[in-house]
């Protein structure tokens, strides 16, 4: 098995395993900033990782541009998140 492939399952299972302990905090508090931490936390994991591999678009630089814009979203919505707590 090609290492590259099993370090982005591990990053993809870490990545989720994060998002799925954001969403438990969430239910347990109602916070609403960690509902925007959860939000963002899955779209920096999605654009990172599998975003890409799931849109059928052929041009690799709107894939790249889509993957990006993805990330950057989860991450003001991790900054948003950080300045309401």
């Amino acid at each position: 098995m090609d290492t590259y492939f099993v370090i982005v399952i591990i990053h993809i299972l870490v990545g989720f395993f994060l998002v799925y302990v954001a969403a438990k905090a969430y239910k347990r508090t109602k916070y609403f900033p960690m509902l925007l931490l959860t939000f963002g936390f899955f779209l920096i994991v999605i654009g990172d990782t599998v975003l890409g591999d799931f849109l059928n678009i052929n041009d690799e630089s709107t894939i790249k541009m889509i993957e990006e814009l993805a990330e950057v979203s989860g991450f003001i919505l991790v900054i948003v998140a950080v300045i309401k707590s």
